[in-house]
């Protein structure tokens, strides 16, 4: 976790919730760090219309400051919908402790155009929030990661305080900083600390007086040796002669309170019995072989099972149901008769599994013998159904049938029985020969009282005064124990499990399981008793160890922590938990929240296995990316590079104080560990290795980032480990008699490890979490460094397993690339661990000690620190058990202000003066733009190993490296191109450097001088770190970048969410300087690119259509007025035949062949006079004509008549309209292959004329495509050259819908005297206005375009029924050259519901829309043709030449394949018309969440996006289709359009 930044800060953790309301955290698991004083914040993010918004809250227990937790007290935050935006609840963290929250919400229901029945209000699932403990020991902050624990047996301390304080100050002297004891409670009869007698009572034999002692030891821990307290808390189980359980047997699982253990009982005191009987029945009382064993097994059949008929648990009583049956036959008492019906016809299997599934009662309970039972009533009306009403003469024939049933009935449980009896039977065997035969088990010798046979499962309570008192069934309390790879969440002693009766359970005997129940009133008193001690141990211990956590109900440790926490907030909490399943780990840890789980170094059985756990504990690999941390003020917004964190940040529940903030992202975690060099559970290194592993083991363990622990006797080389049941002797150690010093010395490894602790808590307090590891044979060396000081210490430990000897091979010399180091020591462990040693040993019968030892340092270590390197050489005398530790430093890394500091500081100011031209030059440029811009000579950056960057931008570095550093993808290969050379760098410093030095690009040379000033500051760091140093400097540029753009955008893009925000840097993506391509022939002027990187240089890059499909969007909306204005005018300069060009090419070579180009364009001068301030006056600018107003004469850009006459945008417009009305006909200048080699000569001559009956505009032919639909045909091999794939001549609807919105728009200025013109004169010379020609198109729409859904409304329309695909819907053209594709369903008619929704009705516009949204809509664009279609062809792939007629290449263009940015338009049409319909704010935001959830698949797409930008297009379902242009101007602008619109649809 980041560290603690300055008090003029705010630190801030940023929690994102997607739409169903689930943290944005891989891996799920949220964990923070300690509070701090001021409280940080965590800063929930949700996207301002997200289904959750509706009707919406969040629910979180945070407790406030000065409050209490309690788990079931949950604040609300209600979610206010803004679509614009996205909405912060920010909450302040005051305390430690897992916490939760979880959003209630009305969910979204489906779009319909009818009214539906609202969804009822859900609840999420409940997150939990991990919060670290704040640790302190004598005003030292502790965190987890920096612990050093050292584990005791309290019984074998001896009596307080004497023996313990002698033993404490050892342990102190040896730098650990926290004692984990177990159980300190009064114990039961076996004497295992684990077994506590009593749990309010500490155990007078270590502390004569009681709690008084215990307090005074933990005083003097933390005052006097620099120690905290940990403790084991028991909550499963207590000891089976615990004095209370007699009064409350009810604590414990009995046959009163679990009925279903009266089997396993029954089947216990049978083991039991059959034990005490062996020599009665001529088996061995002593197993001396497999074959005793096996005799035994063959006996416990007939001598013990056959004896107790379990099997009467399983089955039915034949003859009690079946006579039952009978009765109730015979009196006429029946029911589920009308069940039963035809039963006279059933099989008797039929009639079995009707009483199975209709009459069996107690079917899956487990109770008393013969529980199950059939209701006689159900089984009555059955044997009516077969022999009819009840009758004597009958009545022997029904109790055969039912008792027929009945048999068959039961087979199914006999074999449910016969499967449980075979589990019982092996589970016996295994267990009795672990028992008695196997080498690694306890062999116990003769099966008699004191060993029995099988192990209890019950504790018998004595008869006495108290339990006399009880039903006799309470006095048989389950003991507790564990089942291997058992369910975590499952009660093994609970109804629905068999462990008990199957003999899985491998039991405690001194140990009763402990019922809680469900809840505190399921069980009072122990929830009561448990509840005291639980707040006992947190009074004086700073943690917990649970034990058995796994098998610990998970809402009795949430229930009992909440009440230590209550005590102490700041309570570290381990546990020992082994679920067997990661997945269950985690539910645990967060629900709990658990500190660390504990991990155990012993369980490696090899130098292999060590290193992996050693990798697994490590914390991040050396030279990780830096992804937690981002710096910004109130008033900036974080860029993408900040992982997404982009937005505006007001908050929902109250603005905070204006002050800078450091934004730290959450990132994955992993569970944290308390990893254990040694355990009281394990075997030690002289048992299970070589005993010198010890000092190797140690180093190893200590050298990890996460807490770490060892156990008293490993510091001292105990020979074996403790039995801490049985064990008599108590604790001996040097190190607890005499002063520790580091160094040299004998009695084990203490003075040692009290280096290794110093340096592993000092490592943790300060935050070194990277580390690398390398195994090489015997060896694995270890160097942990600070991520940011490059400080750190480099341990080499020689392993020591059986076998090695004094060692197989040497370590190879270590290079430290551009490190310096220094030897802080190293030393070999000797021991002598021979039997006599030992033996000796063992014949203390008052002391545990040691095995003689001897820890002695190792000369001859080779350290040379070189100009750019250290190289370490270990002696040849290093023998096992071995270990050297170095102090480390990079000298490169060294800076005055911090090199991670230096790096990433001053960018705000070095970009500031840069333009949004100059930033597409920064931040974009694509191959051919780079290549256009160079002359040739320089292009986007190719990286060996992945391939060229989309962009030679910022961009393209940052889109490469995103989820490198998000995921710390250090194998990458631009990882491992930047540690072999700084080409990268030098290629990004001299890109702009030349740039800087351009005209017009002055503003670069700051940035350009910055970049320059990082590179260098990192050039000689070592190149491991390169990569990371790299990311940092890049990084931080693209975020001054972005910043930057971001402050020259519009405020609503500025404060509006962060997907805005990215649609509108497409603006800056597409607009810039290319020498190829201008607005005008004589200058260079920034021109808007239609997608990259296909449609960005020369003739290809200026798209009439596609520049004012998306100019209201990217430049409008953005609030980039001026080069909007100078894309109008630059298009209006060059108007002939009343059309703008389709393709631009400076104004040189513009060609006229697109019919829907004009009209785009009247509608962008339409929303620039209406959304620019002062938006009218451009009506008045003039501009210079490419073409004589009016002529249709072609000449070329250099001819004296070009540019030499003037008009206004209005004689612009006037002109446009007038040209229309009148008609036009012509053909294209320089028409012929020259121009366009797949044409047909006939599709070179347009034809445009108006149809004055109805106004509308018609135009095209079948041999040329005028619209955007304008893919030709290619192939000669399919025959489909110059035969277009879709023409859409006639009068295609958004051509209709556009017309009319400029109509009435004049119409209107006209009428406010804006506009001089009234209207146009038609062919005949007749005068008509435009608000004539507007009702003409009024009256007609809908006749002409509209499909009704019922047949017999066609009169009323303009269709011919027979050729009619899909009803509902408007036609995408009227009168085409081929009838049927007047009727395809195609998105176009969403553009003119967008521009004049006057011309729809509503309730048919909502439902077209509807149709559009079920059979179009993909997870991005839109179908472009309806699925249903015989046409429909969804896959593009241009390069395919194929004798295929539709696909050739490419002819399907759109005939299927999903585009984007039709996606805006119907969005638009969809929030427009669905609002119209809404009267309530929450129907509103309904509407408004409709879009939102229609949305996600393009969100998605622009962040994953390396190009930042959204596609042309995709295939079916959004598939990716690789002939698509990455990035395309209009897929951004259209929604960036929605945006806007949205923004002003909120305001009404």
């Amino acid at each position: 976790m980041g560290s603690i930044s300055p008090p003029t800060s705010q630190e801030v953790y940023y929690l994102s919730l997607n739409d169903a309301g689930h943290p944005d955290v891989p891996g799920g698991y949220i964990y923070l760090p300690a509070p701090t004083d001021p409280a940080y914040i965590v800063r929930f993010a949700i996207e301002g219309t997200s289904s959750i918004c509706r009707e919406g809250s969040l629910w979180v227990n945070i407790p406030q400051k000065g409050e209490k937790f309690d788990r079931h007290a949950f604040r609300e935050f209600k979610l206010h919908p803004d679509f614009n935006q996205t909405l912060y609840v920010d909450v302040p963290i005051y305390f430690a402790g897992a916490f939760a929250f979880y959003t209630t919400y009305t969910p979204l229901p489906d779009f319909s155009s009818t009214v539906a029945a609202p969804p009822k209000p859900t609840k999420t699932a409940t997150f939990y929030i991990d919060v670290e403990p704040k640790l302190t020991v004598n005003g030292t902050v502790l965190p987890i990661d920096s612990l050093s624990i050292f584990s005791v047996i309290s019984k074998l301390m001896g009596q307080y305080p004497n023996d313990w304080e002698r033993h404490l100050r050892g342990i102190g002297q040896r730098e650990y900083n926290m004692v984990h004891f177990t159980p300190l409670m009064q114990r039961g009869s076996s004497n295992s600390p684990y077994s506590m007698y009593d749990q309010l009572t500490f155990d007078p034999a270590c502390f004569p007086n009681g709690e008084k002692d215990v307090a005074t030891m933990i005083s003097s821990m933390e005052k006097n040796h620099g120690l905290l307290g940990l403790t084991d808390v028991v909550w499963n189980h207590t000891a089976n002669n615990s004095k209370w359980l007699e009064a409350h047997p009810e604590a414990g699982y009995n046959l009163e309170t679990a009925p279903w253990l009266e089997a396993a009982l029954e089947l216990d005191n049978a083991l039991l019995q059959y034990g005490t009987d062996l020599a009665k029945y001529g088996l061995p009382t002593e197993l001396k072989s497999a074959d005793d064993l096996q005799r035994v097994m063959e006996g416990m059949q007939p001598h013990c099972l056959d004896l107790v008929n379990i099997w009467e648990y399983y089955v039915v009583k034949v003859s009690r149901d079946a006579q039952a049956a009978v009765d109730a036959w015979m009196s006429g008492l029946t029911k589920a008769d009308s069940q039963v019906d035809g039963a006279k016809q059933w099989s008797l299997t039929q009639r079995v599994e009707f009483l199975r599934e209709n009459a069996l009662n107690g079917r899956d309970e487990f109770a008393g013998r013969f529980h199950r039972n059939v209701d006689p009533n159900v089984a009555a009306a059955l044997l009516t159904s077969v022999l009819g009403h009840g009758d004597i003469n009958r009545q022997q024939t029904a109790l055969e049938t039912a008792t027929a049933w009945l048999k068959a009935l039961n087979v199914v449980y006999y074999r449910e029985y016969d499967a449980d009896v075979a589990i019982i039977k092996q589970q016996v065997q295994d267990r009795v020969r672990y028992l008695r035969l196997d080498h690694d088990g306890p062999r116990l010798g003769p099966i008699n009282k004191e060993h029995a046979f099988i192990e209890s499962y019950f504790t018998r309570l004595p008869l006495n005064e108290t339990t006399r008192k009880h039903n006799p069934k309470a006095l048989f309390l389950v003991n507790n124990g564990w089942v291997w790879a058992a369910d975590a969440m499952r009660d093994n002693a609970g109804s629905s499990s068999r462990a008990y009766l199957r003999r899985q359970v491998i039991v405690w005997g001194d140990c009763v399981k402990l019922r809680y129940g469900r809840s505190p009133e399921d069980n009072p008193y122990l929830w009561d008793f448990m509840t005291r001690y639980t707040r006992l141990m947190a009074k004086y211990f700073a943690g917990f160890r649970i034990d058995n956590c796994h098998s610990t109900p998970l809402h009795v440790a949430e229930y009992l922590l909440d009440q230590a926490r209550n005590v102490r907030p700041d309570l570290a909490v381990f546990a020992e938990l082994f679920t067997g399943d990661e997945k269950m780990d985690y539910i645990f840890v967060k629900r709990l929240g658990l500190s660390a789980l504990i991990r155990e170094a012993m369980q490696a059985w090899s130098t292999q296995e060590v290193s992996r756990l050693v990798h697994m504990h490590s914390g991040r690999p050396i030279g990780s990316f830096e992804v937690d941390t981002i710096s910004s003020s109130k008033n900036t917004k974080p860029s993408p590079a900040s992982n997404g964190i982009s937005d505006s940040l007001a908050a929902v529940n109250g603005s905070l104080a204006e002050k800078t903030e450091i934004v730290h992202n959450i990132r994955e975690s992993p569970v944290h560990a308390l990893f254990m060099d040694c355990t009281h559970d394990n075997e030690v290194p002289a048992q299970k290795r070589d005993a010198r592993d010890t000092l190797p083991n140690a180093a190893l363990v200590n050298m990890c980032a996460c807490a770490t622990g060892s156990v008293m006797g490993y510091d001292e080389i105990y020979p074996k480990l403790i039995d801490l049941v049985s064990e008599p002797r108590l604790y001996h150690s040097s190190f607890s008699d005499h002063e520790v010093t580091i160094g040299a010395g004998r009695g084990g490894i203490g003075r040692i490890k009290k280096l290794l602790n110093q340096i592993h808590t000092f490592m943790g307090r300060h935050g070194y979490d990277e580390t690398f590891i390398h195994h090489e044979g015997e060896y694995i060396t270890v160097h942990r460094m600070h991520p940011k000081a490059r400080k750190g210490y480099f341990t080499v430990a020689h392993t020591a397993f059986p076998g090695y000897g004094e060692g197989h091979g040497s370590l190879t010399p270590v290079h430290l690339g551009g490190t310096k180091a220094k030897l802080v020591g190293s030393w070999k462990l000797e021991v002598d661990a021979s039997e006599s040693a030992k033996q000796a040993v063992y014949n203390d019968e008052s002391f545990l000690r040691g095995l003689p030892s001897a820890v002695s340092q190792l000369l001859g270590v080779s350290l040379e620190n070189k100009a750019d390197e250290a190289v370490i050489t270990m002696p040849s005398h290093f023998p096992p058990g071995s270990i050297a530790i170095f102090e480390t430093w990079i000298p490169g890394a060294e800076h005055s202000e911090g090199l991670d500091q230096y790096v990433t500081s001053g960018g705000t100011q070095a970009f500031a003066e840069c333009s949004l031209i100059d930033l597409n030059f920064i931040l974009y440029r694509s191959e051919p733009e780079e290549r256009d811009a160079s002359g040739g000579k320089d292009g986007v950056y190719a990286v060996p190993g992945h391939g060229s960057l989309v962009y030679a931008g910022l961009q393209g570095w940052w889109s490469c490296l995103r989820d490198v550093v998000r995921y710390n993808k250090l194998g990458h290969p631009i990882c491992n191109h930047l540690r072999e050379g700084t080409w990268p760098m030098d290629y990004i410093v001299g890109r702009m450097e030349r740039m800087s030095k351009r005209k017009g690009y002055t503003s670069l040379s700051d940035p350009a001088a910055w970049l320059r000033s990082r590179f260098d500051a990192v050039r000689n760091i070592p190149s491991f770190l390169r990569p990371r140093y790299f990311a940092l400097v890049v990084q931080a540029a693209y975020d001054a970048a972005w910043a930057r753009g971001m402050e020259l955008m519009s405020d609503d893009v500025q404060f509006g969410q962060g997907f805005l925000q990215s649609l509108a840097m497409v603006s800056v993506q597409m607009t810039g300087y290319m020498p190829s391509a201008s607005l005008v022939p004589f200058e260079s002027v920034p021109s808007m690119a239609a997608g990259l990187p296909h449609f960005s240089s020369s003739w290809a890059r200026c798209w009439g259509r596609d520049i004012f499909i998306s100019l209201r969007g990217l430049y409008l909306a953005t609030g980039r007025y001026t080069d909007a204005h100078s894309h109008i005018m630059a298009f209006a300069s060059v108007l002939k035949h009343g059309m703008i060009p389709n393709l631009l090419s400076d104004g040189k070579l513009p060609r006229y062949n697109s019919r829907d180009s004009i009209w785009f364009f009247m509608q962008c001068i339409q929303d620039y006079t209406k959304m620019v301030p002062n938006g009218l006056d451009i009506l008045k600018e003039k501009v210079d004509r490419r073409f004589l107003p009016y002529d249709d004469t072609y000449f070329e850009f250099d001819d004296p008549r070009a540019y030499s006459q003037k008009s206004t945008i209005e004689e612009i417009i006037q002109e446009t309209l007038q040209r229309h009305a009148t008609g036009l006909s012509f053909r294209e200048a320089n028409a012929g292959p020259n121009l366009d080699m797949q044409m047909k000569d006939e599709g070179f001559n347009i034809e445009i004329h108006v149809d004055w009956k109805t106004g509308i505009i018609f135009g095209g032919n079948q041999s040329n495509c005028g619209t955007w639909m304008d893919k030709m045909g290619e192939s000669d091999r399919a025959g489909s050259r110059g035969v277009p794939g879709t023409p859409r001549d006639g009068a295609p609807i958004e051509i209709t819908g556009l017309l009319a919105s400029t109509l009435t728009w004049l119409a209107e200025l006209h009428e406010q005297g804006q506009y001089q013109f009234q209207g146009v004169t038609i062919e005949d010379g007749d005068p008509i206005t435009f608000k004539a020609w507007a009702s003409k198109l009024q009256d007609s729409f809908e006749r002409c375009y509209y499909v009704p859904q019922d047949p017999s409304q066609d009169g009323s329309y303009d269709v011919n029924s027979a050729i009619v695909n899909r009803r509902g819907i408007y036609k995408d053209l009227y009168r085409s050259g081929k009838e049927y594709e007047d009727y395809q369903l195609r998105p176009n008619f969403p553009i003119a519901m967008t521009v004049a929704p006057h011309l729809f009705t509503p309730e048919k516009a909502l439902g077209a829309l509807e149709m559009a949204d079920k059979h179009l809509r993909g997870p991005t664009g839109m179908a472009t043709l309806d699925p249903s279609d015989l046409n429909y062809r969804p896959y593009y792939i241009n390069s395919e030449d194929s004798t295929d007629f539709a696909t050739s290449k490419g002819r399907n263009y759109h005939q299927g394949p999903e585009w984007i940015w039709p996606t805006g338009f119907f969005l638009r049409a969809l929030l427009k018309f669905d609002l119209m319909r809404k009267t309530t704010k929450a129907e509103k935001t309904e509407a408004f969440q409709q879009i939102t959830r229609r949305l996600e698949g393009c969100k998605i797409a622009i962040r994953e996006s390396p190009w930042a930008g959204l596609a042309e297009l995709t295939q079916k379902n959004g598939e990716f289709c690789g002939d698509s242009s990455p990035t395309q101007c209009w897929s951004a602008g259209c929604l960036m359009d929605l945006f806007y619109d949205a923004k002003d649809f909120a305001r009404e």
